[in-house]
């Protein structure tokens, strides 16, 4: 990783606090408060240019490293990782680093596995994820689903 990409993470991390649950620092930062990969979608649908960013999330599962992918940020940091994230972010050799690595992502209520990890476990590409994630994200919002 070059040497602004490592300060512009530290950055990223020093961001992620209090009700911070994403910052991304680049060209500028960029903060945002909302939960789960709703606001990762809503820069791709923004069409926002964070391409080589380093990025801080609270969680990253493989639904979130597809994004991120998509994304093309630089670097992604999580207090929480998922293996199948760091799978995905490898793969594309997106460099990372997690506070704190599990198997699996829950839901927020505990119960089981994140919604937005089941709309993807079977997905390959980042590409095929992007319309099944936001199908999934528009069906939960609407109540079809408890949210995670």
């Amino acid at each position: 990783m070059r040497k602004s990409a490592v300060i512009e993470l530290s950055r990223a991390k020093e961001l992620l606090k209090d009700d911070v649950t994403l910052a991304l620092v680049g060209r500028e930062e960029i903060v945002r408060r909302e939960r789960g990969i709703a606001p990762l979608i809503a820069l791709l649908e923004e069409k926002r240019d964070v391409r080589g960013y380093a990025a801080a999330d609270r969680i990253v599962g493989k639904a979130a490293a597809f994004l991120y992918v998509l994304l093309g940020v630089g670097a992604v940091y999580a207090e929480v990782m998922s293996a199948p994230a760091e799978e995905a972010l490898s793969r594309f050799r997106i460099p990372f680093e997690a506070k704190t690595h599990t198997e699996r992502i829950i839901n927020r209520a505990g119960t089981g596995l994140c919604p937005m990890e089941c709309a993807v476990e079977g997905i390959g590409e980042p590409a095929d994820a992007l319309p099944i994630l936001q199908r999934k994200l528009a069906e939960l919002r609407r109540g079809g689903e408890k949210k995670q």
